[in-house]
């Protein structure tokens, strides 16, 4: 079995695991203290499971989409981590990690994964449990108004933070919001990031990369400031 390193810091939440010993995986909400808090969260919870960075196989992170700076903090820590035990590094969509919890907890066979994104939109992607339980996209992840949405007529579960902002437009006879899911927890990238070190599908240290989804924001400016 591999020895992974989970963290995510791309939302309010921060979680960290590692993949021997999930039993000890950590889930909390702290908006806006992840910098702080994430190195020594990994410490804790290297130390609680009797590991080291040295023995770990990889280190995975939620790569987004989320808060800008939290993702940031998910990819510096993930960065500075693999640079120092030269480390392979694998980035798990935080859509398909809340799809994947989904999948793991309940008997359903599609997702809609969803975070708020503000400014009116969310980050929206749809899955399908596939042959080996997993996660798999049916969608381009996507930043888009709720009102906009064409959501998909099969019977499907809705998490995550967009759902809970605008419950009214998911609130079709076909889809079920699981409220017990809001938040992306590391612990449920684990078989994902699994199948990505088995593949050979890692990248060094410094080729780790953010997706943001939404790569440009528009503000509205003053008269005369165009």
């Amino acid at each position: 079995m591999s020895n992974i390193l989970l963290i995510d810091a791309a939302t309010e939440a921060l979680s960290v695991a590692v993949s021997c010993d999930l039993e000890n995986a950590h889930f909390e909400v702290c908006p806006q203290q992840h910098s702080q808090k994430m190195l020594p969260l990994v410490d804790s919870i290297l130390n609680s499971a009797n590991t080291n960075l040295k023995a770990l196989d990889a280190i995975a992170f939620g790569r987004g989409p989320g808060s800008f700076t939290g993702v940031r903090v998910g990819v510096s820590v993930t960065q500075g981590l693999a640079y120092a035990a030269n480390l392979p590094v694998i980035g798990i969509s935080n859509l398909q990690m809340m799809a994947q919890q989904a999948f793991d907890t309940t008997e359903a066979d599609y997702a809609i994964a969803t975070i708020d994104a503000r400014m009116g939109e969310i980050y929206y992607a749809e899955f399908k449990r596939d042959e080996n339980n997993l996660a798999a996209f049916m969608s381009n992840e996507m930043v888009i108004k709720p009102e906009e949405l064409t959501l998909p007529e099969y019977d499907a579960v809705v998490v995550g933070t967009g759902c809970q902002t605008y419950k009214a437009h998911f609130e079709a006879t076909n889809l079920t919001i699981l409220d017990e899911i809001t938040l992306p927890n590391a612990r449920f990238m684990t078989k994902l990031a699994e199948r990505e070190l088995v593949a050979g599908n890692t990248v060094v240290a410094a080729d780790a990369q953010p997706v943001y989804v939404r790569d440009t924001v528009t503000w509205k400016k003053l008269p005369g400031r165009e």
